[in-house]
């Protein structure tokens, strides 16, 4: 376990066409105890033009994981959320906690058919695309929060490989396979918590929180709640060494 005085290691997983600089008004809101990561998926910021796939999402949190010492508490967001569980599952000894965020939908059926449609829409026309994007996080976001999401550029040609990636995914095997605490996190409006109580149910130390007045986006406009709420499960993962396992429930 990581001392206390160091503080517990984070790493954030961005979400679909944006990159690890959307996280940075929640990390500075952190503060410095905690060590932090927000790395770039395939085909985003950085590696912007890499074909997304899963298995490259998962090597590059698992990347993080190693630069922040081996073992972590995972967060993210939508895609990033995905994401985190799938490397939960791949590196349970690694992952020190989940907070799944805006990710509890199943990727299959009459939603994931939305997705293709948007996934079309983006591939005929990305810059079009990314130039919407940016609009709504202006619209849906405090300015220093669409800032950050639109920093690290916008990446929608990826859309419709991530499409088909996050589909492929069976993010409840993921949930029962790994044996550590998860928080999923939902905005009361969000339309990603449609199969929320499934994945609880698979979850193996799960609990549920709603964040109320809240939806997809603008989970990110209230920092400082959002950074408490990390800082929550960062305690309890700390302190499991020293008391009883927490409870399944719904905060």
């Amino acid at each position: 376990m990581e001392s206390k005085e160091a503080g517990l290691p984070i790493v954030f997983v961005h979400g679909m066409r944006v990159s690890g600089t959307m996280w940075q008004p929640v990390i500075q809101a952190l503060g410095v105890h905690h060590p932090t990561a927000a790395p770039d998926l395939p085909g985003h910021g950085v590696r912007r033009g890499e074909p997304f796939g899963m298995p490259g999402a998962v090597a590059a949190v698992d990347d993080a994981l190693t630069q922040l010492g081996g073992r972590a508490l995972l967060v993210g967001l939508s895609l990033g959320g995905y994401v985190a569980l799938a490397t939960a599952a791949a590196h349970p000894d690694r992952v020190l906690g989940v907070v799944a965020m805006g990710c509890t939908a199943a990727p299959h059926g009459m939603f994931g058919t939305a997705y293709r449609g948007a996934a079309r829409l983006a591939a005929r026309h990305p810059e079009g695309f990314n130039r919407l994007s940016a609009f709504a996080f202006r619209r849906a976001l405090p300015r220093p929060q669409a800032a950050a999401m639109i920093a690290g550029g916008l990446s929608s040609e990826a859309v419709p490989a991530i499409v088909t990636a996050v589909r492929k995914l069976d993010p409840l095997a993921a949930l029962s396979a790994y044996p550590g605490p998860v928080w999923l996190v939902n905005g009361e409006r969000d339309h990603f918590r449609r199969h929320e109580r499934r994945f609880l149910r698979a979850c193996r130390d799960g609990r549920l929180t709603i964040r109320p007045r809240c939806g997809h986006l603008t989970a990110l406009a209230d920092t400082a709640d959002l950074a408490q709420h990390i800082r929550d499960a960062a305690a309890v993962v700390a302190a499991r060494a020293h008391g009883p396992r927490p409870r399944r429930g719904t905060r």
